[in-house]
């Protein structure tokens, strides 16, 4: 009789809300392409049972999983160590299971430079960056570290702004200003890229907008936004009825998945297979 097995190589993510996430759609296509016997389980995890999630992830012999929304700052207390890029930003949103070791890193912000790198180049770019939480963090020090010149954090904390630009201004050479967004914010004209990294438009608030003066959102800006579902968020809405060049969020899913599954299986992903799986579970037209 053939030897078969029948034990898969289990994969995740750790959310709440979780039934939003698309990721495990990407990654189950990667998984079939690659011939790989591995499964992705999205799992709706409280802030409360975060730590026990984590303990069963290892005890199950998870190979690894994600952290989203509201997970990415808190994990790392139930990490055995961390990986270069996530000590500075201070977020995880991937975490590997190395011999019963998990050490998280960070590829939120890798994965958005490589979503925005093919419509405008962030070295020597003045950009604006909506949030300070942990994707925000994550994607400005990678542009900071991609050669952005000027970052101005706007955020509700003050204390969490300036945070974040005491980080970009410690770890690399770009200059880093904080505003406190407490009325509604005019981007300045001399603004390149305008990034949305807070969860303000997410489902199922579609209808949810960032406070700001639309109308300062000119045709020579790019504006990206971090949130994936829905693809066409009001701020992308907005700028494009401006003329302005636009990124959504469904690259920075899936770059940043890419570089997930690399980690997790050694192999490089081919990423059209992955972006057209998700193009099909959002019903996105090519």
């Amino acid at each position: 009789m053939m030897s078969q097995n029948f034990l898969s190589t289990l994969t995740g993510s750790f959310a709440q809300p979780a039934m939003e996430n698309p990721t495990g759609v990407v990654m189950e296509a990667a998984f079939k392409h690659h011939q790989l016997n591995w499964r992705y389980i999205n799992c709706e995890v409280a802030p409360a049972s975060l730590k026990e999630a984590a303990a069963g992830a290892k005890a199950m012999q998870w190979r690894g999983f994600n952290c989203s929304i509201p997970h990415k700052i808190n994990i790392i207390e139930h990490l055995d160590g961390l990986g270069q890029s996530a000590k500075i930003i201070g977020a995880v949103n991937t975490v590997i299971n190395n011999n019963g070791k998990l050490i998280g890193e960070n590829t939120d912000g890798r994965g958005f430079v490589e979503s925005i790198k093919d419509t405008i180049d962030p070295a020597d770019k003045h950009i604006v960056l909506f949030g300070a939480g942990g994707a925000a963090r994550a994607v400005a020090v990678e542009l900071a570290l991609a050669g952005a010149k000027q970052l101005t954090i706007v955020n509700r904390s003050i204390e969490k702004a300036q945070g974040l630009c005491d980080l970009i201004e410690q770890h690399t050479s770009a200059a880093a200003s904080p505003v406190a967004w407490e009325n509604t914010y005019s981007i300045p004209s001399t603004t390149h890229l305008v990034i949305n990294a807070t969860s303000i438009g997410l489902y199922p608030d579609v209808d949810a907008t960032l406070d700001i003066d639309t109308t300062s959102i000119t045709s020579n800006m790019v504006v990206a936004d971090g949130i994936f579902n829905p693809p066409q968020t009001q701020l992308i809405q907005s700028a494009n009825a401006n003329g302005c060049k636009t990124v959504p969020g469904i690259g920075m899913l899936v770059q940043q998945g890419a570089i997930a599954f690399e980690y997790w299986t050694g192999i490089k992903p081919n990423i059209e297979v992955m972006e057209k799986a998700l193009r099909e579970a959002l019903e996105i037209a090519e």
